[in-house]
């Protein structure tokens, strides 16, 4: 399975050329990038200025949405009010000519995976917000799409809700080998939780297109959103259960957390305090570091470090004054534990 999409959208100010394998690739920019747009393209919902759409060896540009084998599903989920959890599911299947028995056992399948079989017999608006954006996605997995377009699908979710969701999106995106996904965001945890996978690539919008694997593109950033897109410092881990991290041979004191087994360490530029000299006082992460780059940019300075690992420190010109630092220059590194933050991972 793979999606070959190449659309040039002047209006959008849409203009790009991707080879997708089956996987789950994160699209982002600036607002007014044309992310949005780009799916309503794949899902023919849109005409661009040019486009050819070509997913598994079918070409879909003359085609009607209903048989592309396409599904987008937007921040809003979109649920049919009149209609109770199970049928929403039940809804897909149903339009692809399947019987009631079998929609409805497909739609008690996918409601189980998103862990809302609970509930299928509710109305969309006895629903929470994650709630119904869990049962949106069971929908559209229900209607055996070839290709899954997700439009931001937890912007609209408060806080509590959306680490969990983010975590089914994971586990149900990764159960399907042989599903294209593409994920509109704006929120790198989203990127690195469910586009992880070796062929997984990040899309960066705009004036200057960045595509690649997804470290690559957050590592190399080569534009200023990019930049800020990967400012959150991230290590990939194994979870201590209460207040810690392990990778390889480093141990990292955290926050407070309640995750178990693969994880994301992560941490801001900001959080981060560099050194002459062993640094005393209470930081309990302190590392010795090497510079691989300085940049300064907006009033500030970022300092890259290449060891223990890969991280940057973000720190004013007068404290690069008072610790002048040069590539190859050895640094200690300092972080508090209550300044790293754990967020799950899928299994590798």
């Amino acid at each position: 399975m793979s999606l070959q999409v190449r659309t040039r959208w002047a209006e959008r100010g849409l203009d790009v050329d991707l080879d997708l394998p089956a996987g789950r690739h994160a699209i982002t920019g600036s607002n007014g990038a044309g992310k949005s747009s780009l799916l309503t393209v794949v899902a023919g919902l849109a005409r661009p200025d040019e486009s050819r759409v070509v997913l598994d060896g079918r070409p879909l540009d003359d085609l009607p949405p209903h048989r592309r084998r396409v599904v987008l599903m937007s921040q809003a989920g979109q649920l049919f009010p009149h209609l109770r959890v199970r049928d929403n599911v039940a809804f897909g299947p149903r339009s692809q000519g399947r019987g009631r028995r079998q929609s409805r056992a497909a739609a008690d399948h996918w409601l189980e995976v998103v862990g809302m079989d609970d509930f299928a017999e509710r109305r969309p608006s006895q629903l929470s917000g994650g709630q119904a954006a869990r049962v949106a996605l069971a929908r559209a997995l229900a209607a055996e799409p070839a290709a899954l377009l997700l439009d931001e699908p937890l912007a609209a979710l408060d806080v509590e809700a959306t680490p969990a969701m983010r975590a089914v999106l994971s586990r149900v995106t990764h159960e399907r080998e042989d599903l294209v996904v593409l994920l509109v965001t704006h929120d790198v945890l989203d990127v690195l939780t469910v586009a992880d996978g070796p062929h997984d690539t990040l899309t960066v919008l705009g004036t200057q297109v960045e595509h690649g694997p997804v470290r690559r593109v957050l590592e190399h950033p080569r534009s200023d959103f990019t930049a800020g897109l990967a400012g959150l410092n991230l290590l990939r881990a194994e979870a201590v259960p209460g207040d810690g991290a392990v990778a390889g041979d480093l141990t990292i004191a955290t926050g407070p957390h309640e995750v178990t087994g693969p994880c994301w360490v992560t941490f801001a530029p900001d959080a981060v305090s560099l050194h002459h000299d062993h640094p005393e006082g209470s930081p309990r992460n302190v590392w010795r570091a090497r510079v691989s780059r300085v940049e300064a940019y907006a009033g500030r300075v970022r300092v890259w470090l290449d060891s223990p690992f890969a991280m940057s420190a973000e720190v004013t010109p007068a404290a690069l004054t008072a610790l002048p630092l040069r590539p190859g220059d050895p640094v200690w590194v300092s972080v508090k534990a209550s300044q790293v933050r754990v967020h799950p991972a899928a299994v590798s």
